[in-house]
């Protein structure tokens, strides 16, 4: 007994030197555990993760999402941001204008290695996608963004139908119908990242391929589609069969773009979303804080990815089999 009271003297005597001689470091260390201790008591409610956007008003319009909300709000920013920086330009950029023409000037770059003399044509597309899906997928990281939110009744009498739910059963992942019973509240985010629905992300994918037809159809007339039809399949015989399966093949893939161009940027950004809302459940302080850093860089590779991949398309769209643009399709 002596011998656990003289420890326990001994190692808070070392602890009183360590805090004298390192005052800045103990503040540090005594915040981290304090906190890591309220975690245990100060807790998030559950997670709540739906996969399709949810009606903000309970007796409104259906399509006056939560999702349509935060795009506003990104659409508001975005012109914000463009007010700002040109109010009062000049030839020595600073401050934000300097930031701008920063981010312009590698799109710009990026576009001109990829597309040639061609990129000031895509340049404005890719640029305000990157632009706009960057803020879209830094909402995420937004405090408040799916936490705040309106509270749902159901009437008294009826079952009302909450918003579809991921659930497991018999080590399968499903997707179900919630329903909830007279009179059970349910919190409805106020806003939710538009990147975790799927109106915007196909959206935006199907107006990209729109617009690779666009360009095809611009740099080969009418000749753009062969590629697509098996009747204008070339050679005699056999080779014909083979050439014929190929433009099937091309024509699979088109269509494959628009979901890959879609899912990918759907199922990246709400996992994001579903790990943070769950980190914070489980841990509510420090944790979830490198995984606000991880989802920043993703939202930035994100939109990255989908602008490189629109500018890619653009220029396989207007170039001909031999890999080269026809004539005057660089100045379309």
């Amino acid at each position: 007994m002596e011998s656990t009271k003289n420890y326990l003297n001994n190692l808070y005597a070392r602890a009183q030197a360590y805090v004298r001689s390192h005052p800045r470091q103990s503040t540090i260390i005594a915040s981290v555990v304090v906190l890591l201790l309220l975690s245990l008591v100060i807790r998030v409610p559950q997670p709540h993760v739906s996969l399709s956007s949810e009606p903000l008003l309970e007796n409104g319009p259906y399509w006056f999402t939560n999702t349509l909300l935060t795009t506003f709000v990104v659409d508001l920013i975005l012109l914000l941001l463009v007010w700002f920086t040109t109010r009062n330009m000049s030839l020595i950029p600073s401050g934000l204008q300097n930031v701008v023409e920063a981010i312009l000037e590698f799109l710009y770059n990026l576009a001109e290695s990829i597309a040639g003399k061609a990129a000031s044509v895509y340049f404005p597309w890719s640029a305000s996608i990157f632009l706009f899906l960057l803020i879209c997928n830094w909402t995420d990281v937004i405090p408040g963004v799916g936490s705040i939110g309106i509270i749902h009744t159901a009437h008294p009498g009826e079952v009302h139908m909450l918003s579809d739910q991921l659930a497991m059963a018999g080590g399968k992942l499903m997707l179900v119908k919630a329903a909830a019973a007279a009179d059970e509240k349910e919190l409805v985010p106020l806003f939710r990242p538009p990147s975790t629905d799927l109106n915007l992300t196909f959206a935006l994918a199907i107006s990209t391929m729109v617009l690779v037809q666009y360009y095809g159809v611009k740099a080969f007339g009418a000749s753009y589609f062969n590629k697509f039809f098996p009747w204008k399949a070339k050679g005699e015989g056999f080779m014909k069969g083979i050439n014929g399966f190929v433009i099937v093949l091309e024509l699979i893939s088109e269509l494959s773009r628009i979901l890959t161009f879609a899912f990918r940027l759907f199922g990246n950004i709400f996992a994001g979303e579903v790990v943070l809302a769950t980190l914070a459940f489980l841990v509510t302080f420090l944790v979830p804080i490198p995984f606000y850093g991880l989802e920043v860089m993703v939202g930035v590779i994100q939109a990255f990815v989908f602008t490189m991949l629109s500018l890619i398309f653009f220029t396989m769209a207007t170039m001909g089999h031999g890999g080269e643009h026809p004539e005057g399709a660089e100045q379309h």
